[in-house]
Parts: C-alpha cells; structure tokens; sequence
C-alpha cells in the first residue's frame, strides 16, 4: 500500500463545552503572543521583579532579580494586578483525534501551525490536576509497548503571564489520520497551571515549524517533519492543508466540511472553488507560516500596507490587524463601536450581512475575502456582538487566525516553503448573518 493510500482526511471535531468570549480570546493571544495593547481596556502589560528560586517559577535567573513583563488587569479602583485563570479562554474550539502507543490510545489535540511542540496529558501529572481530569484522556506511558523514555530531555511551553505547561520526552508511534509515524517525540505534561488544566482536549500538536520547538537540550523533529524524513507522504506532496468549517457548521460535523490532510491536496474542495490555488514564499526564520501580506481591502477600498507580513495560525481564534486597518473595516459597520469594557471592536448583533462590508487581506498578491459571518465572533452584551478582527497592538505583523482561515482552503507545503490558499466556495455567498 502507498503512502497515499493510507491516508484519510483528519476530522476536526467542534469543542462542545467551547463557549466563544471575545475578551478572554483576546487576553489568551495577548498571552499567547505577548503583544502591548495599543488600544485602551483593562489589560495591559507591566513590569514585574521576581527572585530567583521564587515559589513556582520553572525559570532561573542566576541568583539576582530579573525583570520581565507580565499581563496584567486593571481593576475599578484604577488597581493593576495580574490575570487569573478565569480572565482568559486558553481553550480550543476545534480539536481532532491522534492515536499514540501499542495498543493505540486515542486523545484529542488542538492542531496549532502556531506552535511546534505535541504535547499531551499524561499520568505523570499529579494527583491533584488528574483528580480534575473529568473529559480527558490521560496518555499512560506504561501501557504502550512502543513507548522509549527519552532520557534526559524535557520542555516547557509559558506565557506572558506564567501559565506554563512542562514535563519529559518520549517517543511512540503516532497515528494522524491513518498515517503512522514510527518513533515520534511525544511530551508528557507533568506539571500543567490552571489556565491548560480548564481547556477542553488532551493536549497539543503544533504544526510550526520545528525551529520552535522547546524540548531541550536538542528540539526535537515535529510530526510533519518526521512524515517527510521517513517518506511517510510523498515526496511531491510534503505538505498538509487544513479546511476549517463556520460556525454554522459547529453542530454538523458530518458535513465534512472541517478536516485537515498530510501528504496531499483535497482536489473536490479545489475544483468546488472553481479556482486554482494561488501560491506564496514563506519566511519560516522565525518558525511561523509567515508571508507578505502588504494591503487590505475594505468595500473594493485598498489599504496599503507596505512592507507588511502575517502568519497564517489555526491556533488562534481571532484576526490581528494593524489599527489602522481595524479603524477602517469598522468605520464601515453602522453602528460599529470601539469598547474599552471589551478592549475591542463591536457592532450590532441586529446587522444583516448586506450591511456589513466586504473584508480582503492580502497573501503575497492576491486577495482573499473573510466570510461576513466570521466578522463577529461571540456575543459581547448590550445587542452588540465582539468582532472577529481585532487590534494586534504592539506587533509588527497581522496574526490571521481562524476569523481569516475559514474563508479558505489553506496548503502549509512545507517541502517548497511556501503557503497555499484558494477561496472556498461559500464565501462568494455571504447570506447568514454573524452570531449573536
């Protein structure tokens, strides 16, 4: 049997406990990729002096007061302290099925071409966060016949803000969408903060690129790079692609219509199209799907974005734009608003889609629309509704997240370095209304 052959399409299942909430979304990415807010709201970045060998810090900064910059909530009283658990959604709307181990143990994971690390939660974690494992699935490393400890090899993921999940390696086979990868690192989550403890799934597979990865001494290889190395995909389809469905579709799994694939290119989504896919360089230096994106548009009115770049990230609920270019596409809206109790864009939940404007950013040089019913994200109170593009603050590049990438079908062909895209067919139509 064929590479080829054995592999299926991965099907992304809709998170059922996932309850969208524009502002915990956004504090989760100001984590995530730690950016100064430009636009007033209660969060914000300060200074924080910690010691060395503080209680629970996984950092040591050879034996003197290291200053860092934290995430931080300014309270009624004009009080800055910094943000709990509770302030953010560091949650996955969509996750997917991975089997690891002889026999296979089946987890769900957030696919995330943000990140470079497939980590899981495993019975190496304490008594304490197991006893809170209700809907998980814990990886036990002792009942797999294949699993090798990796001895002397550990890792770390942290935010802003100290959540932080870390533990040790191993290697195991890994079965994505019908395609086993034999001896595949795989990190086992021994201490976890509660901002990963309240998530939904078990864990992570991040689909960056491997220069990120955060086992040390040695990164390790992610899976897609050990697809290619052991000629698991064939050599003239190193790539995966990810198709990621509306909210419509979140109640209708079986309409297909979410699903990633590794090792070739779903050609019915592509001749539904009607187009070809178009084609960018990527600079992966900084281990992102990261390509020019040097304008917008707005109602056929372009925005010039010169010298721009964004990253294509399925591990990102929103779209993080330059002010600017949020200042447009809201001035657009009637009744669009910007609302510091939120810290971000808002319009009126009653506005149908003929009244919203139609919204394009640029990948290398084609433009490629955002559906009108990705324009709002969740229900921000007051009849208004939290928009799905927001400011991106202190950041030099756009972050286009699932807000973005649900209008197309997107290539990650990490054997020519290069990223992929093409319109899905239902955005020409634009008829449902955003959610309220």
């Amino acid at each position: 049997m064929s590479a080829l052959q054995g592999l299926q399409r991965v099907t992304v299942r809709p998170n059922s406990k996932y309850q969208r909430s524009g502002l915990k979304s956004y504090v989760y990415l100001l984590n995530k990729w730690g950016f100064e807010p430009t636009k007033p709201g209660p969060y914000l970045q300060m200074n924080k002096v910690e010691q060395t060998g503080a209680h629970g810090m996984y950092h040591k900064f050879g034996g003197k007061a290291h200053n860092r910059r934290v995430l931080a909530k300014k309270d009624s009283t004009g009080q800055t302290g910094e943000v709990s658990a509770d302030d953010q959604q560091n949650d996955s709307e969509y996750l997917c099925e991975v089997s690891i181990g002889t026999p296979a143990q089946t987890v769900l994971l957030d696919f995330d071409t943000g990140s470079s690390d497939l980590w899981i939660w495993s019975t190496e974690l304490p008594a304490s966060i197991k006893s809170q494992s209700t809907g998980h699935t814990i990886f036990d490393p002792s009942k797999s016949s294949t699993y090798k400890k990796q001895s002397g090899s550990t890792w770390m993921i942290s935010y802003g803000d100290s959540s932080s999940a870390s533990g040790d390696v191993g290697t195991d086979n890994v079965t994505i969408g019908g395609l086993t990868i034999k001896n595949q690192a795989i990190e086992l989550a021994k201490k976890m903060s509660a901002q990963f403890v309240q998530g939904a799934g078990d864990g992570l597979l991040g689909l960056a690129w491997g220069s990120i990865n955060t086992v040390t001494p040695t990164p390790v290889k992610t899976p897609v790079e050990n697809m290619i190395s052991q000629t698991d995909i064939p050599k003239s389809a190193e790539l995966f692609t990810a198709n990621l469905g509306s909210w419509r579709d979140a109640n209708e799994p079986d309409k297909g219509q979410s699903f990633y694939t590794f090792g070739y290119i779903d050609q019915e989504v592509v001749k539904a199209s009607g187009q070809e896919i178009y084609y960018t360089p990527v600079d992966n230096s900084q281990g992102f799907w990261m390509f020019d994106s040097t304008s917008a548009t707005v109602n056929g009115k372009t925005i010039d974005q010169s010298g721009n770049t964004a990253i294509a990230d399925t591990g990102t609920t929103l779209a993080l734009v330059a002010d600017t270019t949020c200042e447009a596409i809201y001035a657009a809206i009637p009744g669009a608003t910007y609302d510091q109790t939120n810290q971000g864009y808002v319009f009126p939940s009653s506005t149908t889609a003929d009244k919203l404007p139609v919204v394009t950013f640029a990948v290398g040089g084609k433009q490629f629309i955002v559906q009108k019913e990705d324009l709002g994200f969740a229900d921000a109170g007051n009849g208004m509704v939290y928009g799905g593009i927001q400011s991106r603050g202190s950041m030099t590049f756009d972050i286009l997240g699932d807000t973005f990438l649900k209008g197309i079908y997107a290539v990650f062909d990490q054997g020519n370095v290069q990223f992929g895209a093409v319109q899905r067919l239902e955005t020409s139509q634009n008829t449902s209304a955003p959610p309220s």
